[in-house]
């Protein structure tokens, strides 16, 4: 029946279907849901029935409609509170969350046949796959290969007509070739650069040409000669249309500067950098990155790279000084406290240059210069206090080390070069008593080279800023403690450097050299100070307390050489006093009248006096003689070549003969006799054989007592000619010396 229907069913119009094909479909249906039927009772009456769960999970959510509606009964404000605001939580339909249970159940309880993440892999494969075409095609786009000839042609364009179009092609091929250089093989660009002679010619191409070509296309007006301000780019109005090609091109610089190592190329990206600050100060995130690298070159750069970093730190901050100066000037002092950790006679120029520049940054402007002073003052007055208290070797090495000293003498330089300020003025007198605490912590002769530098930083102060500090009394302390009479330890091969060391040790203070380094560096530290004071009216009283205490040292020294530079030190001093004093006696004004003795003091600085003379002319002569030792000295000393000439073997046998017949000797050993009698330049430099310079003294004791000739007389058997000879090499000898007769008697017995 079913088969016969279906044949009519194809022979059925629209309208005989509509009424009558139903009925024969009907008929089938119901067959077919009776034995469905059937066979589903058959099943149920096997199968537990499932009503029981059902019924639970129906029973909980009545419950929760149940306490819904007791809370309506309970507290009412709440209930209306809940219908105002929150309906969906009254109103809500517990027939999704009984299919939800289901469903969460069956999730629980039963594992599926497939598992879905199996879709989600290929998924995942199929869009790999399609991020990988996308590569595939943005490599094909980026592989456009950047040769000379595009190079060329992109300069004749850019000297014809620049265009936004050619810019941007430029600043791609720029950014390909920085990438290069940090190793950025998978960064995105438009070009590639495979040779060396390319990626020269390209760089060179934009450090010549781009800064030019930018300022055309921005149509900006050329500055004036006089004009210190910068023209801004952004003040163009087509500095939006190419903001984005500029922005790339000048992080590349900064890239590419941070990625060089060879110095000169360094300098010419500097320069380039430093043409480019204008672009940089409209752009804050850049300009920041620029001016990370810029420090970082400064402090470890060589010569010229420094210098150009230094030049384009301080364009930036000159000229935005509100948002850049304060952590520039931070970042700096740290900088420059990490790269002084260490001095050597090498790195001594580049610390010197790191804080005459860092001076030049802070005196921008001294409110903001007054901050960091008065905070790394104060830091190292606290290391100074802790180290005063504690008293233990750490808390001394905190204080008595190359930063700290370094860092003493910046802030001595700053307030000395920004020098007359009401701002920073109130400083100088905390800074002084950090420096005097510094040489009076360890007073001891280990830290004599310390006390110099603090004496010298001291010295620099009190000169530029016309304020009196007490130098004086620590210089001249250690002629008192030092005994300069006492007889090296040892000898020395080359002289000690004080402007390198802080701290001697024990063998250094048994050289000689230790000695006549530190008499030289009293008597310059002492004569540079009183030539800042030569002037001044009371020069003859600040000045006598020094002049008491050298007399005492020429006193008690013996030794030729220390001697007669006191004495002409002292000479100086006396000679400047006297001209003072011939000057006061003329004045016609009291002491009280402050003008009047800011005048004389002004006036005799433009006349001149002995001591501001006679210094002039020692700073030239030591300046020179600091270069010969710096550069011939040290040369010599290489090559280590020797200091004492030896006669040859046939020189010695004619020697021999000359004197053979003047004198005779119970003994065959000629030598002993050769040595007493040799002279001065065939025995060497005294200094070199361990004794004090006999040659040197002064003409006032010329002669040896009687008692000394007796012990020098020779033997009967000899001739008188001896005594005569020993007479006249003797003669320089002090008068009732005895040591050194002594002295002289050990060489003869040698």
């Amino acid at each position: 029946m079913a088969g016969k229907n279906k044949r009519k069913l194809g022979d059925l119009s629209v309208d005989e279907f509509l009424l009558s094909g139903f009925d024969s479909e009907e008929d089938d249906d119901s067959q077919d849901e009776d034995s469905t039927q059937q066979q589903n009772k058959k099943k149920e009456s096997k199968k537990p029935a499932p009503q029981k769960k059902s019924v639970k999970k129906k029973g909980k959510a009545t419950e929760h409609k149940d306490q819904l509606s007791d809370l309506k009964s309970r507290d009412p404000e709440f209930y209306n509170y809940l219908e105002k605001n929150d309906q969906t939580l009254l109103n809500f339909d517990d027939s999704d969350s009984d299919e939800d249970d289901d469903e969460e159940e069956k999730m629980y309880h039963k594992l599926p046949s497939k598992l879905e993440e199996a879709n989600s892999d290929d998924d995942d494969d199929d869009e790999d796959k399609v991020s990988d075409k996308k590569k595939v095609k943005g490599k094909s786009k980026e592989a456009t290969r950047v040769t000379e000839a595009m190079i060329e042609n992109w300069r004749t364009g850019l000297r014809k007509e620049p265009t936004s179009r050619l810019l941007r092609e430029i600043t791609q091929a720029f950014k390909a070739a920085v990438a290069t250089t940090q190793g950025n093989t998978d960064a995105e660009c438009r070009y590639t650069i495979s040779d060396s002679s390319v990626f020269n010619a390209l760089i060179l191409f934009c450090i010549k040409e781009m800064h030019a070509v930018l300022h055309k296309m921005l149509n900006l007006k050329a500055p004036e000669k006089d004009q210190k301000k910068i023209i801004l780019p952004s003040s163009s109005p087509r500095w939006q249309k190419h903001q984005v090609d500029i922005k790339m091109y000048i992080a590349g610089v900064v890239q590419l500067l941070s990625s060089l190592t060879q110095s000169t190329v360094t300098a010419a990206v500097l320069r380039h950098a430093n043409q480019m600050v204008p672009y940089y100060l409209c752009l804050p995130k850049q300009c920041r990155v620029l001016l990370k690298s810029l420090i970082k070159q400064w402090s470890t750069g060589e010569e010229t790279v420094r210098v150009l970093a230094f030049l384009g730190l301080n364009k930036i901050c000159r000229h935005k000084p509100d948002f850049y100066l304060n952590t520039v000037l931070k970042q700096m002092y740290i900088a420059y406290v990490k790269n002084c950790k260490f001095t050597s006679p090498n790195a001594l120029p580049m610390i010197n240059f790191m804080q005459r520049t860092l001076t030049e940054m802070y005196s921008l402007d001294t409110q903001v210069s007054y901050q960091h002073c008065f905070i790394y003052i104060r830091q190292l007055a606290i290391h100074l206090r802790s180290a005063m208290n504690m008293k233990k070797k750490e808390t001394y090495q905190s204080v008595y080390n190359w930063q700290y000293v370094h860092c003493l003498y910046l802030w001595c330089r700053v307030l000395s070069t920004i020098y007359p300020s009401e701002v920073l003025e109130p400083l100088i007198y905390p800074l002084c008593q950090v420096i005097i605490g510094c040489i009076k912590l360890v007073p001891i002769s280990r830290y004599y080279p310390l006390r110099l530098h603090c004496a010298r930083a001291l010295i620099l102060l009190s000169a530029n800023t016309k304020t009196f500090v007490p130098v004086l009394p620590f210089l001249v302390e250690i002629l008192q403690q030092e005994d300069f009479n006492k007889k090296p330890g040892r000898m020395s091969v080359k002289p000690i450097n004080f402007a390198v060391i802080l701290k001697l040790s024990k063998t250094n203070l048994q050289e000689k050299a230790y000695k006549d380094g530190l008499v030289e560096q009293l008597y310059d530290l002492i004569l540079e100070y009183l030539h800042t004071q030569a002037c001044s009216i009371g020069f003859p009283e600040l000045a006598l307390p020094t002049i008491i205490q050298l007399k005492a040292f020429l006193k008690t020294c013996k030794v030729a050489n220390y001697c007669k530079q006191m004495r002409q030190l002292l000479e100086k001093i006396q000679e400047n006093c006297n001209h003072i004093t011939g000057r006061r006696q003329k004045a016609a004004f009291a002491v009280s009248d402050t003008t009047a003795v800011v005048a004389w003091e002004k006036q005799v600085a433009e006349e001149g006096t002995p001591l501001t003379k006679y210094y002039s002319q020692w700073k030239k002569l030591r300046e020179k003689e600091i270069q010969l030792e710096i550069s011939g000295k040290e040369r010599m000393e290489d090559l280590n070549l020797p200091e004492i000439k030896r006669k040859k073997a046939e020189e010695k046998k004619v020697d021999k003969k000359e004197f053979k017949g003047l004198f005779e000797s119970d003994s065959d050993d000629d030598d002993g006799d050769d040595n007493l009698l040799k002279t001065k330049d065939e025995q060497g430099d005294s200094d070199d054989e361990g004794l004090e310079d006999l040659s040197d003294l002064s003409d006032e004791d010329d002669e040896i007592d009687d008692s000394d000739d007796e012990q020098k007389k020779p033997s009967p058997s000899k001739s008188k000619a001896p005594k005569k000879m020993l007479s006249t090499d003797l003669k320089q000898v002090a008068d009732g010396d005895d040591d050194m007769v002594e002295d002289l008697e050990l060489s003869d017995e040698d």
